[in-house]
């Protein structure tokens, strides 16, 4: 039987990535609708939609990638659930500061370096790529965020090259991930057009349609867009956007909706439940 590849929506960015061998959890925030989330400097948010599924429902990951920790990515509900010993892969600033909290497994990247694993003749490699999580000069009071090249390989061949984009903004630098890493088959995308105190801080409908105009992916599957409070853009200005520019390969994902992420599968534009 040919191993498969399928993404699990569980909400916000919370996801369940299955690649052949390897199960990896992205963002983990399982808190209920009406819990608040601190996002630094005073600022809380309030959680609007549940979870699809909770952690004890979810199969047991191999790792957990996490694109930078905020309340929102990694609330007090995963941080209670999940095992300390669990490997987290994520900012070199979140490994130092989930180490404080004895999660000793997180281990940090920096942009552009990789880690791998290998089972049973696959291969499972992650590469750390560039985001910006704020405009300007607030960026540097905001956590560190990364973007994430998941590249799953079978006896040597490579079946899938998914981007998941992290909590960045758009910006044409980010032109690179295609120059340097090829051609893309799917992108998780992080919308939601976060906005704190009037200032943008994750992509709205137009940046999100920037984004995928310049990676190109064959599938591109929005998340992240409708769960706290402070996400101001609806997925439907993401969707007219990429309608308007004529963006093949869009399909969204509806939260406990499990959809295949091989390339030969995307074009049918199929979900199934999980």
């Amino acid at each position: 039987m040919t191993p498969d590849a399928s993404v699990t929506f569980v909400g916000n960015a919370t996801t369940l990535l299955r690649l052949g061998a390897f199960t990896v959890l992205t963002d983990p925030a399982f808190s209920p609708a009406g819990s608040r989330t601190y996002l630094g400097y005073g600022a809380w948010t309030r959680r609007l939609r549940d979870p699809a599924i909770p952690y004890p429902e979810l199969p047991v990951p191999d790792l957990v990638l996490l694109s930078h920790l905020h309340g929102d990515h990694f609330d007090r509900t995963a941080r209670r659930q999940i095992p300390r010993d669990l490997p987290i892969v994520t900012t070199v600033q979140a490994q130092r500061r989930l180490r404080r909290k004895h999660f000793d497994a997180a281990s940090g990247l920096p942009t552009w370096e990789a880690r791998e694993w290998r089972r049973d003749g696959e291969l499972l490699r992650i590469t750390a790529l560039p985001g910006r999580h704020g405009p300007g000069f607030v960026d540097r009071l905001l956590p560190d965020v990364m973007g994430s090249l998941v590249e799953w390989e079978v006896a040597g061949e490579r079946r899938l090259r998914l981007y998941v984009t992290g909590d960045t903004l758009y910006r044409p630098y980010l032109s690179e991930i295609r120059e340097r890493c090829g051609d893309i088959d799917a992108m998780l995308i992080h919308l939601g057009g976060t906005r704190l105190l009037g200032l943008l801080l994750t992509m709205d409908g137009r940046q999100g349609a920037d984004l995928t105009g310049l990676i190109r992916p064959a599938l591109t599957l929005p998340i992240h867009y409708d769960d706290y409070r402070v996400m101001k853009s609806p997925l439907s200005d993401f969707l007219a956007e990429c309608r308007t520019r004529a963006l093949t390969g869009v399909q969204p994902i509806g939260r406990g909706e499990t959809v295949s992420l091989l390339p030969s599968a995307a074009g049918r534009g199929g979900a199934e439940n999980a």
